[in-house]
């Protein structure tokens, strides 16, 4: 008992310097939480985005004479019970921004109005509402990205990439009232247009605050990155999608150059895929062949070892075998013989063995005999 005492002390007096020893020796070290790598941005909370569009509605409200009612309208947007009532999820922020910019500036809400229509686009590149004043220095910025992420969103929703992808390039994903939107339909822009790089960086952003941002976004996004990570370029999968692309491109009554220039794409592509397979059985050839050989088939006297058609001119002649002329000649013995049917019925179709069969017997009966 005492000797047990005693170890305990010895325990206990060393425990307080080990601790030091370990602290002291990982001192330098980076802590666990530490090596993951920070987020590169930030998702706003409901509160935060809700602040910054009232902020913004009352701004725009000191400058125009008939806001009668206005702000109070905008108020009833943001309050929980508008919330449930709307069925508007909570980490989707940006239809609730949206309503807001159409109660304060009729632009924005002659946007909200048209953009929901299928023919929102009068032409290649021609959107029917006037977008023009986005790009007016005097647009508040906050008003400006919002109504390009919720117009590019609204556009990818109908496969309009090409016209969806301008509008969202050039957004700030910290300044943005939903990051998380921006990125995902930025990414399925790229994605589409076969932008391998910027769909790998969009995807990318977007899940490293996985655990925050919808589901769905979470799922598609890790599918479409792992897919467009595999694209090679040039391959036919490639081809494939530009031809898909130009399909779309026509569905959608957009053939116009920029559609040419895909369609001439996948023309040269195939050629430049065709000329290396041609290439490729050319080398093959000539490799078979050797220098100063004959080619298989030809006057090698050996059959060829794929089935092709031949390149040779030969004459045609069959070189001629002595098979010798003794009685029996061909004739197995009934042992060696069924063994040969066993091996064949393992290692091929079933009709080879009834064939076989039918040639012994005619063997044995004497049919296949010269007369």
């Amino acid at each position: 008992m005492r000797r047990l005492f005693l170890f305990v002390a010895i325990l206990a007096a060393s425990i307080g310097p080990l601790k030091a020893f370990a602290e002291v020796a990982t001192a330098g070290l980076p802590r666990e939480s530490e090596l993951a790598r920070e987020p590169s941005w930030m998702r706003p909370s409901r509160a935060e985005v809700r602040d910054r569009a009232l902020a913004w509605a009352a701004d725009t409200a000191a400058a125009n004479t008939s806001t009668a009612g206005m702000l109070d309208r905008v108020a009833t947007v943001w309050e929980p019970a508008a919330e449930k009532a709307r069925g508007t999820p909570a980490e989707d922020l940006l239809d609730e921004v949206m309503e807001t910019l159409a109660i304060v500036d009729p632009r924005a809400a002659t946007v909200l109005g048209t953009a929901d229509h299928p023919g929102i686009l009068a032409g290649p590149g021609s959107l029917m509402v006037d977008a023009a004043w986005l790009d007016d220095p005097a647009t508040a910025p906050f008003e400006r990205d919002a109504v390009r992420l919720w117009l590019g969103r609204q556009l990818v929703r109908q496969d309009r990439f090409d016209e969806a992808l301008p509008l969202l390039a050039d957004l700030d994903v910290a300044a943005s009232v939903d990051p998380a939107t921006l990125l995902f339909h930025r990414g399925c822009c790229e994605h589409w247009l076969l932008a391998r790089e910027g769909a790998a960086e969009s995807f990318d952003r977007l899940l490293e605050r996985e655990a925050e941002i919808p589901l769905r976004y979470a799922r598609l996004a890790r599918l479409l990155r792992a897919d467009i990570a595999g694209l090679e370029l040039d391959s036919l999968d490639h081809i494939a999608r530009r031809m898909r692309d130009v399909r779309r491109r026509l569905d959608l009554g957009f053939a116009g150059p920029a559609t040419r220039r895909v369609q001439q794409g996948v023309v040269e592509s195939l050629d430049k895929l065709i000329e290396e397979i041609e290439d490729q059985q050319q080398q093959g050839q000539s490799g078979a062949a050797g220098p100063g050989e004959a080619g298989e088939g030809e006057a090698s006297g050996r059959p060829m070892d794929d089935s092709r058609i031949a390149g040779g001119r030969g004459p045609g002649e069959v070189q001629k075998r002595d098979l010798g002329s003794a009685e029996g000649w061909g004739n197995l013995p009934a042992h060696d013989r069924e063994s040969a049917l066993q091996q064949i019925g393992r290692e091929y179709p079933s009709h080879y063995r009834e064939a076989i069969e039918q040639y012994f017997k005619r063997l044995a009966t004497g049919e296949d005999r010269a007369p």
